[in-house]
């Protein structure tokens, strides 16, 4: 008599919001808990190697699309190599200065084939990536900031700020942020795999060009609030740049302000940042989500995740067997 083998644990599908390291973070994180993962990602980047592709070539930014493939190369020889490979910058004296190898893959293959989606999907196959990465719009974005502090001798007065790479330096006080155009097209495969998700990830990131942004974008916005995903906001490790001094709860209160109807099933935190806060809890509760709250930084004080403690978070929190 044969005995039948147990049946595999079906794993979730899950979408990662973001753009830049926190984004790389969570999908480092998540590729080690499902086979089902896509990343849909900021595009509002106007800084640096992406800027300078994107007013050359009217594309998207494709910065925070190559670090979101690159974080999900694998773990073996093969996947590394491709890892540094698209995160190698060129120096030189000439026009490739600063340029990102895998930005210039990107924008080529998009100029071949004429469709950003297909491209990525193109590059993520050369890759051999764990998941799928999309453009959270359909054409490229400028981020705009109310931002209070500018001008040193009018310290209470707010000031206007364009652009993804002013605002996440100015040295004044952000407070809220816009997107032009103000109803961008959202990208149909993303929306699409957020209503197909199990759960969505907001989160980790800079707060204001790379978490909020995605909740500015009206249809995709509508997605995440309508989707029978569950959905989980894991916070920084500590201050970004763009919130420097704001406590763990203003982090919620900031994202309440941006998106009034949303409503969150976990709110994940990390034990010193939570420590620090003790209104945490009830701001969590107050957008109907459960906080929990365990060590995810790595040792060496540097406020970053750990990428294998996020995993074992994520997968304890999404009910995935170790």
């Amino acid at each position: 008599m044969s005995t039948a083998l147990p049946a595999l644990p079906t794993l979730p599908s899950v979408v990662a919001f973001g753009g830049g390291h926190g984004l790389s973070a969570s999908l480092s994180a998540l590729r080690r808990v499902t086979d089902k993962l896509a990343a849909v990602v900021t595009v509002a980047d106007d800084g640096g190697s992406s800027g300078r592709l994107r007013a050359e070539l009217d594309c998207l930014p494709p910065g925070d699309l190559r670090m979101a493939l690159a974080a999900l190369c694998g773990d073996d020889e093969s996947g590394r190599t491709w890892a540094e490979v698209l995160q190698y910058r060129f120096a030189s004296d000439g026009d490739l200065n600063g340029h990102a190898i895998g930005n210039l893959l990107i924008a080529g293959v998009w100029a071949r084939l004429g469709d950003p989606v297909a491209g990525l999907d193109l590059v993520a196959r050369l890759l051999g990536a764990k998941g799928r990465v999309l453009p959270m719009a359909a054409v490229p974005l400028e981020i705009e900031a109310d931002v209070i502090g500018l001008d040193a001798a009018h310290p209470d007065e707010t000031g206007l700020v364009r652009g993804q790479a002013a605002v996440a330096t100015t040295t004044g006080q952000v407070s809220a942020v816009r997107l032009t155009p103000s109803d961008p097209p959202a990208c149909p495969e993303s929306v699409a795999v957020v209503e197909a998700a199990d759960w969505v990830v907001l989160g980790p990131g800079s707060w204001f060009t790379s978490v909020i942004p995605h909740l500015l974008v009206p249809e995709l916005a509508d997605a995440i609030l309508a989707t029978k995903a569950r959905r989980l906001l894991t916070l920084n490790i500590g201050y970004d740049g763009e919130t420097h001094g704001f406590s763990a709860a203003r982090h919620l209160e900031l994202l309440a302000e941006h998106a009034p109807c949303l409503r969150l099933d976990v709110v994940l935190a990390d034990s010193a940042f939570a420590a620090d806060d003790p209104h945490l809890s009830a701001y969590a509760s107050s957008l109907g989500a459960e906080l929990v709250v365990a060590d995810l930084a790595v040792r060496d004080g540097t406020p970053r995740h750990d990428p294998l403690r996020l995993a074992s978070a994520y997968a304890e929190i999404m009910g995935i067997p170790g």
